[in-house]
């Protein structure tokens, strides 16, 4: 078995229509995480800028991918050594759209760059009215310390083939930044996709939404089994806990799931 272990944080915050304090505020909790002994810090989805409800705000402060927000998470990545998955609200290729990006930065680069999928089009809620969907490209994954991590964001967590695309792409854990919204019984369907998407890939699944009262809260990271390792409450906070390849590779020899499956996911 490999040795390979990543301490990894999610950072449960609450962004908000100031992009320099979302800055500083991404800033301080990776100093606190890293702190911690964390190599890969997450936080939400939007962390970058929010507002709810959506506005025409959204494109006058989207920023490309060598603007202030991910430049920000560079220098703070340096600083502290670590690798940074962060949402951001990206310029779209019309004036009246955004994208709504996930990236993975280190000090020197971008790692890897996800745009949602799946726009949250549900429970009343229209984000394709002001969100231009990311295209079916090929798995955005980055590595840190031996072990593979893959990106999805938010309601891809209710479409088993986007976390299935990752793991056939060589994912061990699944990162999911978030803005999970609150409703009848949406707590209980985060926590229950979280620890389903770990149980059928037998892969760690690390997830940070935005607190409660926007959010639901319950950022966790979830082991290949589908138990919680670490988690937060309903207000800011961070948790921490580690992911090791020894425990993915254990899970998946008692499990072989990935391995006798008839039918796979074919990109389009």
């Amino acid at each position: 078995m490999t040795s390979a272990a990543v301490p990894v944080a999610v950072c449960q915050f609450a962004p908000t229509d100031s992009r320099e304090r979302n800055r500083e505020r991404v800033a301080e909790l990776t100093a606190q995480a890293a702190a911690r002994g964390a190599r890969l810090v997450v936080f939400p989805e939007y962390s970058s800028y929010f507002v709810d409800p959506m506005d025409e705000s959204l494109a006058a402060n989207a920023e490309t991918l060598d603007g202030e927000f991910v430049s920000s998470l560079r220098a703070a990545a340096s600083d502290h050594g670590v690798v940074i998955v962060a949402g951001l609200v990206e310029q779209a290729s019309d004036a009246g759209h955004v994208r709504n990006t996930v990236v993975a930065v280190r000090g020197d680069g971008i790692l890897a760059t996800y745009r949602k999928q799946h726009l949250y089009d549900a429970f009343g809620q229209t984000e394709s009215d002001w969100v231009e969907a990311g295209d079916l490209d090929a798995a955005a994954t980055f590595e840190v310390a031996g072990i593979r991590f893959g990106l999805m964001t938010c309601y891809d967590l209710r479409f088993p083939e986007v976390a299935r695309t990752l793991v056939d792409d060589g994912a061990d854990a699944l990162v999911v930044p978030a803005e999970w919204v609150r409703g009848p019984l949406k707590e209980h369907h985060w926590t229950t996709l979280l620890a389903a998407r770990a149980i059928e890939n037998t892969a760690y699944v690390i997830s940070a939404d935005h607190p409660t009262p926007i959010g639901v809260g319950h950022s966790q990271i979830v082991d290949p089994q589908g138990v919680v390792l670490a988690g937060a409450g309903t207000t800011e906070g961070i948790a921490v806990a580690t992911v090791e390849a020894a425990s993915i590779e254990r899970v998946r020899a008692a499990n072989p799931s990935l391995r006798v499956r008839r039918y796979r996911v074919v990109p389009r």
